[in-house]
């Protein structure tokens, strides 16, 4: 469904995401809310706010301030036959409910031979900008997509996170879902009523010639910026939003590199191990010929999120670092 063909409401992302899950809520009665201060604070960053007035405390759970036991939970939930939508307020926190995560709800389903279901969508905010320090602002998306079983979403606009948390709500296997703080407050056009992007479909932001810029998250208008900067060089850049890394679009990626011939990635995370070399394999394992230069990464250092805001301007990509990059491979 496109927004050209529903009428839309002005929302920022966080209200986006908040009024896809009312939409599912309403239509399942399946579908609850549950984490830390999910209902009158609406959630560590404010994302729920106003579920409890409309859906009351039995469907908007607030938990003890433990995230083994909210994941724990879900998990069992979703088995059991509900829609849990989890929140834990970081994805710093991941590492507290791998065992939750990575080894119960993404190897259910394979390991009962697909009798069992894990419905569960697991909410974090993710990255850094606003100096929270670096126990609150990492890019932690490459520890999921790791994990065969789970679905990892990423989106960059309000009517994406809208359209994707409505399609993990209704997956049947366990989606995290990483809402990036920096992008909470942004204002877009959001389709109304139910609006679905399917999981898995990478979005062209900006079509061009010379090179092609793969992206998520935050990075997406930063890499937009870029590609507005190097036009105005005489540079036409292609802008690929993945908006879901697994199950990523590979086709789109290499689609796009058969016709530009070049490759930028850019990621918040740092770049050892970061998502980035991942799809940086699959062009040169399967586009190699496409390729006219080396294939470059735009990351964060290998270091832990400064607090100084000074050093955490320079540790995040940005959109001259992102142009540099480009024009060293023209």
């Amino acid at each position: 469904m496109g927004t050209d063909t529903v009428s839309t409401k002005t929302m920022t992302y966080a209200q986006a995401i908040c009024d896809g899950i009312a939409v599912e809520m309403r239509r399942d009665p399946d579908v609850y809310v549950v984490g830390e201060d999910v209902g009158m604070f609406g959630g560590g960053l404010g994302v729920t706010l106003g579920l409890l007035d409309e859906f009351g405390p039995r469907r908007v759970r607030d938990t003890p301030l433990s995230e083994t036991a909210i994941v724990g939970h879900a998990v069992g939930a979703a088995a059991a036959g509900l829609r849990p939508v989890a929140e834990i307020m970081f994805d710093d926190f991941l590492g507290i409910v791998m065992d939750e995560l990575g080894n119960q709800a993404a190897k259910a389903r394979y390991m009962f031979g697909g009798k069992v279901k894990i419905p569960m969508v697991l909410r974090a905010s993710c990255g850094a900008g606003i100096r929270a320090a670096a126990q609150h602002s990492q890019s932690l998306e490459a520890w999921c997509a790791h994990v065969p079983g789970l679905k990892t979403v990423a989106p960059s606009t309000p009517a994406d996170a809208k359209g994707l948390i409505i399609a993990a709500i209704r997956d049947n296997n366990p989606v995290v879902f990483l809402e990036h703080k920096i992008l909470l407050g942004i204002a877009g056009d959001v389709p109304e009523g139910e609006y679905i992007v399917p999981i898995g479909k990478a979005a062209v932001k900006r079509e061009g010639d010379d090179v092609t810029l793969v992206t998520w998250s935050a990075m997406v208008p930063q890499a937009e910026r870029a590609a507005e900067l190097l036009a105005e060089q005489g540079v036409s850049v292609e802008v690929i939003d993945l908006r879901t890394i697994v199950p990523l679009d590979k086709e789109a990626i290499l689609e796009s590199v058969a016709n530009t011939h070049r490759l930028v990635i850019v990621h918040e995370a740092v770049r050892t191990g970061g998502f980035g070399g991942e799809i940086a394999a699959i062009v040169a394992d399967e586009g190699f010929d496409l390729l006219d230069s080396p294939i470059k990464r735009v990351t964060a250092p290998d270091t832990p999120v400064p607090f100084s805001p000074v050093l955490e301007d320079a540790y995040l990509p940005s959109a001259e670092k992102i142009k540099a990059a480009v024009l060293d491979l023209m």
